[in-house]
């Protein structure tokens, strides 16, 4: 199950009582938003603790359309790589830490 921004906001209005829900949107707001800007610019984003994204390029090649077998031009394209930190990937496999 994937989590939404909204149930992400539920989450922390219920751990955080004492903070207006309107506060905790643009809070979470702003770090996506720093996130998505430091991405476009193609810097790193490391969240300790967490893991890390970076941006790679993607080279332009010729792909195959599997419907009619028809080759298509892909242009270069940026994608968003994720690599997770120790502490993460051990508490996903149940390691002792």
């Amino acid at each position: 199950m994937a989590i939404v921004k909204s149930k992400l906001l539920k989450q922390l209005s219920d751990n955080y009582p004492n903070f207006l829900k309107k506060d905790l949107e643009k809070f979470t707001n702003i770090i996506l938003g720093e996130i998505k800007n430091a991405l476009k610019r193609g810097d790193r984003v490391e969240l300790r603790g967490f893991g890390v994204f970076s941006t790679n390029i993607q080279k332009a090649r010729i792909s195959r359309n599997p419907k009619t077998g028809e080759k298509v031009n892909t242009p270069q394209k940026k994608t968003i790589h994720f690599k997770m930190s120790k502490d993460l990937f051990k508490k996903l496999n149940d390691e002792e830490q």
